[in-house]
């Protein structure tokens, strides 16, 4: 692994560690800290409902069917894994670069009655520690986003599915050019929590096809998931700022606060489908 590699490794795990039991306290309880989806602007849902939905719509594009073997890319805290394998039957093994969230996954496992089926561990996305067609699927929640070189993770993703396996992933995108008054947050971002390079949409067909997969969808949802999700984070900072500030440290809460954003149309949200060719003997 070269240096610069193995320093933003080092960077997002450092920065996960820090922000787990802040995210526990502060952020839902039992929730991951990821966007929401809204299927329809009239949709009233709360942050929180919407982190939910946001999941679901993961499961439904997965596919995942009872006893299938998934691996969850950058599994945060564990609370998808744990609601993919509740919904589906299926058993998920979630891998991050943070020590803090894997601890704090199996506790949350085990929690659920489900650390026969659910499990996590330290891996490097871009190194997995598994062999070649192990898993039926594999999803990469907002973590792909953390990656310096998103074409070898998504190699490893598809080394590890076994042909026919699907892969689901959500990116952030540049919708078009950001206007010189708006870079200022894109960049502080990008800099504190996005960390890989940004994408454009017509980028992923020749990613997915670099890596060994075929495109089956690459959606633009942005619609669905931005400025509602941001003007969320800025209520739940707003709403108790005193408490955040004491436990995570201003300097962070600061970096935290994305409100800057909310009107930023030109930064969007991708969900990408993709499989693995081959045939696949199973029923479907």
């Amino acid at each position: 692994m070269s240096q610069a590699k193995s320093d933003a490794v080092n960077q997002v795990g450092t920065l996960y560690d820090q922000m787990a039991g802040f995210e526990s306290d502060n952020f839902g309880g039992d929730h991951n800290l990821h966007f929401g989806y809204w299927d329809d602007p009239e949709d009233t849902w709360p942050l929180e409902r919407a982190e939910e939905r946001f999941t679901e719509l993961m499961i439904e594009k997965l596919r995942a069917k009872p006893g299938d073997r998934v691996l969850d890319v950058g599994c945060g805290m564990g609370t998808p894994a744990i609601r993919l394998a509740h919904s589906t039957g299926g058993k998920v093994v979630g891998v991050t670069v943070s020590h803090e969230q894997v601890k704090r996954a199996g506790i949350r496992a085990t929690a659920a009655g489900l650390a026969d089926r659910v499990s996590f561990q330290y891996a490097d996305a871009a190194a997995l520690p598994f062999e070649a067609g192990s898993f039926d699927a594999v999803w990469a929640l907002e973590s792909i986003i953390h990656m310096p070189d998103r074409v070898q993770v998504l190699r490893e993703m598809a080394r590890v599915v076994r042909p026919g396996g699907r892969v689901v992933l959500t990116d952030f995108f540049e919708r078009a050019p950001v206007p010189e008054r708006k870079r200022a947050a894109v960049e502080k971002f990008y800099e504190n929590w996005v960390m890989g390079p940004i994408v454009r949409i017509d980028d992923y067909p020749g990613l997915v096809r670099e890596a060994g997969l075929r495109l089956v969808e690459v959606s633009d949802i942005s619609e669905q998931v931005m400025k509602r999700t941001l003007e969320g984070i800025a209520e739940r900072i707003n709403h108790d700022k005193k408490h955040i500030d004491n436990t995570l440290g201003a300097e962070l809460v600061d970096d935290l606060d994305l409100s800057d954003l909310i009107e930023v149309w030109e930064l969007g949200y991708l969900l990408v489908v993709a499989e693995l060719p081959g045939n696949d003997t199973r029923s479907s």
